[in-house]
C-alpha cells in the first residue's frame, strides 16, 4: 500500500498533476497529511532513542529539503530567487522550527495527551487568524461547529490519560502557553505560507516548501551545534530501527506530507487543511492500539466519531 502511495507521489513530483487540482491529487495529499502525518509521532519516538532532538530536526529537514530541491531542478524550476528563499525561510522557521522546539520544551512540562490536545486547537487559530476568509468561515455555523467539535473530540481521545496525569502528581500547566505560542506560530506560518511565500513560486512550484525544509534544518543544525547535540551522536550505536525510522520521517513524514501540506495551501482552504490537526492524533492512537499493544476505549471510539463528523462539516461548507 505505501509502496503504491509513493509511486503515485513520486509521479506527482515530477510532473505536471499537481497543477491540476484533480481529485485523485487532492484525495492523495490529504492521505499524506492526514495518515502518514499522524504515524510520524510513532517514529519520532523511535528515532529520539538514539538522537538528540535538534540532530534529528537537522538532518530531518536538510535531507528532504536537499532532495526535494534536487526533484525542483529537475522539473525545471527557477530555484535561486531572493524572495522566494527570503519568505519561504520564513515561512519554514516559523512552521517548522519553532512549533517542533516548542513542542519538546513543552513535554518536560506538560504529558504527550495534553500536547495532542492543546496542538489540536491549531485549527482553530487557523481560522481565527485567517482575516481574508473571515466573511466566508463566521458566517458557515457547519465550519464554526465543526472547528470546535474537532477539539472536543481530540479532547475525548485523551481525556483519561490526562485525569491519570493529574491524579499522579503532573502539573501540565507549565507548559500550557509555551503549546498555545507553538499552535499560534504554526496558523501564522501555514497562512504566510498561503498568501505571500507561495506566491513567489512558479505555477505548480515545489521549491517554496523544500527552502521551507532547508531553512528550518539550518536553524536546527545551528541549535544542535549550540547545545552539543552533535557530539552526543554515536553513530555506531544507533540502531537499524532509528535509520529506518529516520528514512520513514525523511521520505514520507517530509518530502511527500510537508511538500503535499504546502500545496494543499495553495488549491484547499486553509481551515480545511488545518482538519489535519484533529485527524493525525486519531492515527497515532490507532497505532498505539495496532502496534503497541494499548487499549482502545469506548471514550475513544466517541472522541473517534466526534472527530469524523467535525471534518465532514468542515470540509461541506468549503468544497
Amino acid at each position: 500500500m505505501l509502496y503504491q502511495i509513493s509511486s503515485h507521489v513520486f509521479l506527482i513530483l515530477n510532473s505536471q498533476f499537481l497543477i491540476n487540482s484533480s481529485v485523485m491529487s487532492v484525495a492523495i495529499a490529504y492521505f499524506l497529511i492526514y495518515v502518514v502525518w499522524g504515524s510520524t509521532y510513532f517514529f519520532i519516538g523511535l528515532c529520539l532513542r538514539d538522537l538528540p532532538p535538534f540532530v534529528l530536526g537537522a538532518v530531518r529537514f536538510l535531507v528532504a529539503g536537499s532532495m526535494l530541491l534536487a526533484v525542483c531542478w529537475l522539473r525545471g524550476e527557477h530555484l535561486f530567487r531572493t524572495k522566494l528563499i527570503l519568505k519561504s525561510a520564513v515561512s519554514g522557521v516559523v512552521l517548522l522550527f519553532v512549533d517542533q522546539a516548542v513542542i519538546m520544551f513543552a513535554q518536560r512540562f506538560v504529558s504527550s495527551s495534553l500536547v495532542a490536545i492543546i496542538a489540536s486547537s491549531t485549527a482553530v487559530w487557523i481560522m481565527l487568524l485567517d482575516v481574508p476568509m473571515w466573511m466566508r468561515n463566521f458566517k458557515s455555523l457547519s465550519t464554526v461547529l465543526g472547528v470546535i467539535f474537532g477539539v472536543v473530540g481530540v479532547g475525548l481521545l485523551y481525556v483519561e490519560q490526562l485525569l491519570d496525569d493529574v491524579q499522579t502528581g503532573a502539573h501540565p500547566e507549565y507548559g500550557v502557553l509555551l503549546l498555545i505560542g507553538g499552535c499560534v506560530s504554526w496558523a501564522c506560518g501555514t497562512l504566510y505560507s498561503k498568501y505571500r511565500s507561495s506566491a513567489e513560486e512558479d505555477s505548480g512550484g515545489l521549491a517554496g516548501a523544500a527552502w521551507q525544509m532547508v531553512a528550518a534544518g539550518v536553524v536546527f543544525a545551528v541549535c544542535a551545534c549550540t547545545t552539543g547535540g552533535f557530539a552526543e551522536v554515536n553513530i555506531a550505536s544507533v540502531s537499524t530501527v532509528t535509520w529506518l525510522s529516520l528514512a520513514y520521517l525523511i521520505i514520507f513524514g517530509s518530502l511527500m506530507a510537508y511538500t503535499a501540506y504546502v500545496w494543499l495551501l495553495k488549491v484547499r482552504p486553509a481551515t480545511e487543511v488545518a482538519t489535519h490537526a484533529y485527524v493525525n492524533p486519531v492515527v497515532a492512537v490507532a497505532l498505539g492500539a495496532g502496534i503497541g499493544g494499548e487499549e482502545v476505549t469506548v471514550v475513544q471510539l466517541a472522541g473517534l466519531a466526534v472527530i469524523l463528523l467535525s471534518v465532514m462539516s468542515v470540509n461541506r461548507r468549503t468544497k
